[in-house]
C-alpha cells in the first residue's frame, strides 16, 4: 500500500518525535551525561601528597588509588592491593592488583608504588604533610612484580591502615612534577575512576571518566564539582537543579529538604570529632592579655586547671542541640564511638560554670583574663556561630573572649604558623593511636609525630603508650594501650573535645549515594535509580 506524501511526513515526524522520547532514558541507564556536586569545602591542591586535609584526600579519591581502601563503613578493602601480611612483626607483605594501567595507558608497577610513599617525605614546603604515615617504613623490597615488602624499625600493626592514606602516582609523570603540575592537570596521572578535566580554584572541578579505570566504571561521563562554601548558596543551587546532590547540608534546611519530595537525605555518624588546641608550649601566647590589655607573665594555658575550666565552661549538650541544631553528638574521646581506641570510661564532661570559676581563681585568676579564639568559618557544620557560642560560655567565668574566624584556606596556615593561643579542629580517624600521634604526640620531624599539634603539647607517658599501641600486632592489645593513651591525654587536657558531627547529603529523586562515616563526596559511588 502506498502512502501520499504528507502521510509519509507524518508518519516520519511521528518516528522521529517518538525515538526523542526514549533517548534520554536510554542514554542515563547507559551512562548518565554529567553529575554535578555541591562542595562544602574548598580545594587546595591537587597534588595527593601536598596538603592532608580531608577536602584534598576525598577529591583525590577520584583520581588515584591507594594499595588499600576504605568502604562507607570505615572497613579497609582491597585497592591497588589484593591482599597484606604481617611476615614478622617487622615486615608487611602486599600483593599488587594485576593488569592496573594509568589513565594515560601506562601499566602500575611496583617502582610506582615505591616511588609514591618516598614522595610525601621530598614535599619539604606541605603545610599539611602526609610523612606521620610513611617514617616508620625504613626500607622497601620489591619481590616481583607483583609483590611488594615493608619494613619497620619497630613492631608495627597499622601499616596497612597508614598506607590506605597514600595515593599511588605515575612515576614517570610525577618524577620531576611540582604541586602546580598536578593542579594544571600535567602529572594529574592515575589509576582511580576518573581522569582530569579542569580546575579553576576556589570554583569548580571537571573530571572525566576514566575508561582504564580497573574496578567498577563510574556510571557519569562527567562530573562537575562545584565549589560552594556557603551554605546558602549551596542550597540554592540544588533547589535551582544547578546540581544533583550537596554535601554538608545545612542543619537549618534539613527540615524543609526532608520535607521535599523531590529530594532525599542521607545521614550518617560521622568520624570526624570537634575539638579547642590549646597553646601549652610558650611562655607568652600571642592571644591572652590580663583584664588591663597588657601581656600576662606566664600563659594561662599551661596551667592545667586552666584547661579544665575551659572544658567546664562549655555546655556541650546546648551546642548540639542548638547552635548544631542536632546535627552532633557531645564528645569526650578524640575519636567517634565504635573506632579503636575509643574509651567508654570517658564522660563528657559536665557543664559546671561555678566550678569552672574556682578552677581559675586556684589557678591564681580570679578575674580571669581576655582571650580570642579562632576557628573557620567555612569549613564544619556551623563553626562560626560554635566559636561565638563557645565565646560566650567563657566571658560567664570571667574569661573575657573575643571571635576571629577565617577562611580554610587563611586558617590552616595561620594556625600551623602558631598564630592563635586557642584554635578550633577537626578530625577524623579511623584508630585513637593514629590521631593520637598526629595531634598530641610530641612533635618530631624525624617520625613525622605530632603533624598537627598546633598547642605543641607533649607528654612522654602519652607518647609511650601510642607507641606501645602502635607497635602491637595483636588487635586486642593494641585496644588496651589505644584506650590508655586517649585516657591519658584527655585527663591532661592535651585537647578539649567538644562534639562528633553527623555527615549529611541531599540528593535529588532519581539518584542513590551511600553515605560515608569518613565524610568523603564520591562521585562513582552515586548512581542512576
Amino acid at each position: 500500500m502506498r502512502l501520499s506524501f504528507r502521510k509519509k511526513i507524518a508518519a516520519l515526524a511521528f518516528t522521529c518525535v517518538s525515538a526523542a522520547l526514549t533517548l534520554p532514558l536510554m542514554s542515563f541507564s547507559a551512562h548518565a551525561a554529567e553529575l554535578k556536586i555541591g562542595l562544602f569545602a574548598d580545594i587546595s591542591s591537587l597534588d595527593p601528597h601536598f596538603n592532608n586535609i580531608a577536602p584534598n584526600i576525598s577529591l583525590s579519591s577520584h583520581f588515584f588509588d591507594a594499595l588499600v581502601n576504605v568502604d562507607a563503613n570505615g572497613q579497609l578493602i582491597p585497592g591497588l592491593a589484593t591482599s597484606w601480611r604481617a611476615i614478622d612483626p617487622f615486615t608487611w607483605e602486599f600483593k599488587l592488583r594485576p593488569g592496573v594501567k594509568f589513565s594515560d595507558g601506562t601499566a602500575l608497577t611496583a617502582e610506582d608504588v615505591v616511588f609514591s610513599i618516598d614522595r610525601p617525605a621530598k614535599l619539604t614546603n606541605s603545610p599539611g604533610p602526609f610523612t606521620s604515615y610513611t617514617k616508620q617504613i625504613i626500607s622497601k623490597q620489591i619481590v616481583d612484580a607483583d609483590t611488594i615488602r615493608f619494613k619497620t624499625a619497630t613492631p608495627y600493626g597499622p601499616l596497612a591502615l597508614d598506607l590506605s592514606t597514600i595515593f599511588i602516582v605515575s612515576k614517570k609523570a610525577a618524577l620531576s612534577a611540582t604541586t602546580e603540575d598536578f593542579n594544571s592537570g600535567k602529572a594529574l596521572i592515575g589509576t582511580g575512576p576518573f581522569k582530569f578535566g579542569s580546575f579553576a580554584r576556589g570554583d569548580r572541578i571537571e573530571l572525566l571518566r576514566n575508561d582504564l579505570y580497573w574496578g567498577s566504571k563510574p556510571e557519569w561521563d562527567k562530573v562537575t564539582f562545584r565549589i560552594l562554601t556557603s551554605d546558602s548558596a549551596r542550597v540554592a543551587a540544588l533547589l535551582a537543579g544547578e546540581v544533583d546532590a550537596i554535601e554538608s547540608v545545612p542543619p537549618a534546611d534539613v527540615p524543609s529538604l526532608k520535607a521535599n519530595p523531590k529530594f532525599q537525605l542521607q545521614r550518617k555518624t560521622s568520624w570526624r570529632t570537634l575539638f579547642w588546641t590549646m597553646d601549652q608550649a610558650r611562655d607568652t601566647s600571642p592571644d591572652i592579655t590580663g583584664k588591663d590589655g597588657k601581656p600576662l607573665a606566664k600563659n594561662p594555658l599551661k596551667d592545667i586547671r586552666v584547661r579544665q575550666a575551659i572544658s567546664k565552661a562549655i555546655n556541650r549538650q546546648a551546642l548540639s542541640d542548638r547552635t548544631l541544631e542536632g546535627l552532633a553528638i557531645p564528645a569526650s574521646n578524640i575519636v567517634a564511638p565504635g573506632i579503636l581506641g575509643y574509651a567508654d570510661n570517658l564522660k563528657v564532661e559536665k557543664y559546671d560554670p561555678v566550678a569552672a570559676k574556682k578552677l581559675l581563681a586556684d589557678a591564681g585568676y580570679p578575674n580571669g583574663f581576655n582571650l580570642t579564639l579562632h576557628g573557620p568559618n567555612n569549613r564544619y557544620i556551623n563553626d562560626e556561630r560554635v566559636v561565638q557560642t563557645v565565646a560566650q560560655f567563657l566571658s560567664r567565668i570571667g574569661i573575657q573572649t573575643k571571635v576571629e574566624t577565617f577562611p580554610l584556606s587563611v586558617y590552616f596556615g595561620k594556625a600551623r604558623a602558631g598564630e592563635f593561643s586557642v584554635a578550633l579542629l577537626g578530625w577524623g580517624t579511623l584508630a585513637a593511636d593514629f590521631g593520637l600521634r598526629t595531634l598530641v604526640g610530641t612533635i618530631n620531624p624525624e617520625t613525622g609525630w605530632g603533624s598537627w599539634n598546633w598547642g605543641k603539647y607533649t607528654n612522654p607517658k602519652v607518647d609511650q603508650l601510642v607507641q606501645l599501641s602502635l607497635g602491637s600486632v595483636n588487635p586486642e592489645q593494641r585496644q588496651i594501650y589505644a584506650k590508655q593513651a586517649e585516657v591519658m591525654a584527655l585527663q591532661d587536657y592535651a585537647v578539649i573535645p567538644l562534639y562528633h558531627q553527623y555527615a549529611t547529603w541531599a540528593v535529588r529523586k532519581g539518584i542513590k549515594y551511600a553515605p560515608r562515616t569518613d565524610e568523603f563526596t564520591f562521585a562513582h559511588q552515586f548512581h542512576p535509580g
